[in-house]
């Protein structure tokens, strides 16, 4: 099962979506806002990709935070602001046969759907 989290406002979830849609791919859209984000699965991506390819710097929502919190940017508190903010996600991220992917670019995904 391939699954597609993010947040629906997001332009390049949307490319995404419409890339697989176009392939006529079956995926899963899993939308943080409407269905959640818990610990649980936020560990699991993080064991996978790490915490800090997870943080969206160029968002609107991580340059919200305090220049303090930056600065004191860790993986605790990092998956604390996540939890708080899933917005701060980078997007989209993609889950497909066990193995996960951060951001859309059409050549990616080529590769990961041959």
């Amino acid at each position: 099962m391939t699954t597609v989290f993010g947040i629906k406002n997001c332009d390049t979830l949307k490319k995404a979506l419409k890339w697989l849609d176009n392939q006529g791919i079956n995926y899963q859209y899993h939308d943080y806002r409407k269905t959640g984000l818990d610990a649980e699965m936020l560990q699991t991506f993080v064991a996978e990709l790490g915490w800090e390819p997870l943080i969206n710097k160029r968002g609107t929502t991580y340059r919200q935070l305090s220049d303090e919190q930056k600065a004191s940017l860790d993986q605790p508190r990092a998956i604390a602001i996540m939890l708080d903010n899933p917005a701060i996600i980078k997007r989209p991220l993609l889950v497909h046969e066990g193995k996960y992917y951060l951001g859309f670019k059409e050549s990616q995904y080529a590769e990961i759907f041959a």
